[in-house]
């Protein structure tokens, strides 16, 4: 068969499964981080306007039973491949929990498989080090930080394709300028630009320019428990769904001026349910539950002249089924692992047509060993309580007695799925941190372990640094997995107050050998400015580091445990730790 044949003949079977893919279409995925579903106006929400992310609605798809995980790390998991969590490696949102597992493949390996360019701005929260690293995921593009959550919004530290370089502004405002440089620069080739936004997260850090509309307003729609409402932070969070809604029209309107818009599918969803207590349609929880209103996320897909401008899909759906969803909309072929199959669907059919045949299907959703089981009607919650759903989104009304037969199917199956998924979690549990899968490995304060006096800077280990380190018999271990033998240099971020310089540092591995540096250089910058922060109480302190080379460290390949002490000190405290670089010479 020669070359124009064989396009004819693919092009003709692409179309014949509806999709155009003779011209891929771009790809845009807007994931909100903590905006629970009633946080937008098109929800019914009366306390903030979100007109751009309405349009997306208003002129696409909406999903009203569009389902994520009660946190962060999990939901990205099951997005990227199309699979439950504990799957992939995924087991919680910090030290480590949130890594996925480098033999899973996600969906920018498959889009830049298919001829896509792919780049991802924000928070990725899939792991930190080579081969958990984002370029080492699909992604050609990455500007944003790998961690959970940052502690500061504005100018912070940031991540750019592995090297350590200062932000610009308003954290989300300036991951959408990347974004939207990459596609300008990328307009005349399929594009897949994920934008995984870190806000309405705390820190509830937001500019003035979006604050002073709620400054010092009460929210009309409220909590459906009141009391439990934090004022303070339902105005943050409304301020920050706000923001999230500005730069969202900024792409819109990119698309717009460079004649992208038919051509591009834009997808917006969230991570999980309200990190606090405000309206939320009634429904019962908020992030971290397995309830309704933990789990339950705004999804639109907007693809002109595909999709039909307003249509409403009520069929239950969720994060693990938009990989598969992307992948038939843009005639990629699956390629997916035989021994790592998806748990979704596509929802194309949902999307394109009306099809009658569509098969009821449960969906589960699992905290720990706890498990919620949705069907298109009913939520089996994690203590046995069955609730309809359709006439009791608030969860106010236990039905189980009435439907003991249905009760105990979804029981049982509940049951079997945690028993599948304990299976993964067990595998998961002990990961140390690789060192050596690339040029250049950090090993940050929230992967690390301090013993003695060593306190960490915020109760949350993502994001904090090593502090009150006042005696000689302290010190910090990293547990890692070195992928190649070798020289590395290693360089520390550290601080030092005055009257403290002079402590030497010994950094050893294993049964390995060691190296020592003196700390010679006073460095006590002060914490950054909180003055954005518009809650009252804050437990996210940020600060500068400087690096100092620690020198050189033969390690081998294998498992071992780098031990970071002073066997020396001069002043009251020896220094502050951020992390460590590890250089392979």
């Amino acid at each position: 068969m020669n070359k124009t044949t064989f396009i004819l003949a693919w092009c003709l079977a692409c179309l014949s499964a509806g999709v155009a893919c003779c011209s891929q279409p771009n790809v845009v995925v807007f994931l909100a981080d903590d905006q629970g579903w009633g946080d937008l106006s098109v929800s019914g929400n009366t306390n903030l306007a979100t007109p751009n992310i309405d349009s997306l609605a208003r002129n696409g798809a909406s999903l009203g039973n569009f389902y994520v995980c009660q946190v962060c790390a999990p939901t990205r998991a099951e997005f990227l491949t199309g699979r439950y969590y504990p799957r992939t490696g995924v087991s919680g949102v910090s030290r480590g929990e949130g890594r996925l597992n480098y033999d899973e493949t996600t969906i920018a390996d498959l889009m830049k498989r298919g001829g896509y360019v792919t780049g991802c701005f924000g928070k990725w929260h899939n792991g930190t080090q080579p081969p958990y690293h984002p370029n080492n995921r699909g992604f050609d593009e990455f500007y944003g930080f790998t961690s959970g959550h940052w502690g500061h919004y504005f100018s912070p530290p940031l991540d750019h394709n592995g090297k350590r370089v200062r932000g610009k502004g308003f954290v989300v405002n300036d991951f959408t300028d990347h974004a939207l440089a990459f596609i300008e620069a990328n307009q005349q080739r399929p594009f897949f630009c994920y934008l995984p936004y870190n806000t309405p997260h705390s820190p509830m850090m937001v500019p003035d320019r979006f604050y002073a509309k709620f400054d010092g307003q009460d929210p009309v729609m409220r909590h459906r428990d009141v009391q439990r409402e934090d004022v303070m932070m339902t105005r943050a969070a409304l301020a920050m769904c706000e923001n999230i809604d500005w730069n969202v029209g900024r792409i819109l309107k990119k698309l717009d001026e460079l004649e992208l818009r038919e051509d591009t599918i834009v997808i917006y969803f969230s991570d999980n349910g309200p990190n606090s207590f405000r309206w939320n349609g009634g429904m019962k929880g908020r992030k971290g539950t397995i309830d309704e209103g933990g789990l339950r996320s705004p999804c639109f897909i907007r693809w002109p002249r595909k999709i039909p401008p307003g249509k409403t899909i009520p069929e239950i759906a969720g994060a693990i089924d938009l990989l598969p969803t992307l992948l038939d909309l843009t005639g990629i072929p699956p390629r997916i692992n035989k021994r790592k199959p998806l748990d979704g669907r596509s929802l194309g059919p949902l999307l394109l047509a009306d099809p009658g045949n569509w098969m009821p299907r449960t969906l589960f959703s699992i905290k720990r060993n706890q498990v919620s089981v949705r069907t298109q009607q009913y939520r089996l919650d994690a203590t046995g309580k069955l609730y309809d759903i359709e006439s009791d989104p608030g969860q106010r009304t236990d039905v189980a007695a009435h439907h003991a037969e249905l009760a105990a199917k979804l029981g049982m199956l509940a049951k079997q799925h945690n028993a599948q998924m304990q299976v993964h979690f067990k595998a998961n549990a002990s990961r140390p941190f690789t060192v050596g899968y690339g040029a250049s490995t950090t090993l940050t304060a929230r992967d690390g372990v301090g013993h003695g006096t060593i306190q960490r800077s915020a109760k949350a280990p993502n994001n904090s640094f090593f502090t009150n380190w006042t005696t000689a018999d302290d010190f910090i271990t990293w547990d890692v997995d070195v992928g190649k033998s070798g020289e590395y240099e290693v360089i520390v971020f550290y601080t030092c107050a005055r009257g403290n310089e002079g402590a030497t540092l010994r950094l050893s591995i294993t049964n390995g050998g060691s190296t020592q540096v003196i700390v010679n250089e006073v460095f006590d910058p002060p914490l950054y400015d909180k003055s954005k922060e518009r809650v009252a109480k804050s437990h996210y302190f940020v600060k500068d580091f400087k690096p100092l080379s620690l020198g050189t460290l033969h390690l081998n390949k294998g498992k071992g445990t780098l031990r970071l002490e002073a066997i020396d000190m001069k002043g009251q405290q020896v220094i502050d730790v951020h992390s460590l670089d590890l250089l392979l010479r």
